[in-house]
């Protein structure tokens, strides 16, 4: 058994070197390799978290002048729905003026139309008249013994 505590006391103190190489490598491994990896996966970590940030920030921009545009578009359908409205509404007017207009027109001309009916239909009057009190004369003279006037009978 000592034998097997003497072989184990050597191989211990000639693992010693071994022991202090295998550190002296972690300590290097944390120094050469792993400290300069942490950092390139920090810095890669933060620029896709800033690039993830920036597109969230670019698609919220984004959305937001989609919302000013829909609503200048908004604006100018309903500056063109107005525009639409006021000309209908002055193209109404004018052709309800111009109605107005040839209805006056027409009136006009219809009463000129009856004053001239009426002056002919007064003047015609005054001749049946005129042409009656003559042909009532000359049937008198026709009827009427010669020797009567016609003055006497009226």
């Amino acid at each position: 058994m000592e034998q097997i505590l003497n072989q184990l006391g050597g191989l211990m103190l000639g693992s010693v070197p071994t022991i202090l190489l295998f550190l002296l490598l972690i300590a290097a491994y944390s120094v050469l390799v792993q400290g300069p990896l942490n950092k390139v996966l920090a810095e890669r970590r933060a620029r896709t978290s800033g690039a993830v940030e920036q597109a969230r920030g670019a698609i919220s921009a984004a959305e937001a002048e989609t919302a000013v545009y829909e609503d200048k578009l908004r604006a100018a359908k309903a500056e063109i729905f107005q525009a639409r409205e006021q000309k209908l509404k002055a193209l109404n007017s004018e052709r309800d003026s111009s109605l107005e207009q040839a209805r006056t027109a027409t009136q006009e001309r219809l009463k000129v139309a009856k004053n001239e009916i009426e002056q002919s239909a007064a003047s015609a009057r005054q001749q049946i008249e005129g042409a009656s009190a003559a042909l009532s004369t000359q049937i008198l003279r026709a009827i009427l013994p010669a020797g009567v006037p016609p003055e006497a009978i009226q």
